[in-house]
């Protein structure tokens, strides 16, 4: 990734902390701990005026990499 893009990207997820910071501690507290491979993350969409929509996914070993490097990106 280029330095700017970098940049721009941090500042996005500064502005995503301000915004949502319990999303934050969420996520923080979760990958403290580890996602390990088998775990269930399962997520919904509820937009105005529509039902409400839930998927799960299995958590495989490149989804943790994907995590890993996803955590690493803000250091």
């Amino acid at each position: 990734m280029n330095p700017m893009a970098m940049i721009k990207m941090k500042q996005a997820l500064s502005v995503f902390s301000n915004n949502h910071p319990k999303v934050v501690q969420f996520m923080k507290s979760v990958l403290a701990r580890g996602v390990e491979e088998g775990t269930i993350i399962e997520l919904s969409i509820q937009r105005p005026g529509e039902e409400k929509i839930v998927t799960n996914l299995k958590v495989q070993k490149s989804d943790i990499e994907l995590f890993e490097s996803l955590k690493n990106m803000n250091r």
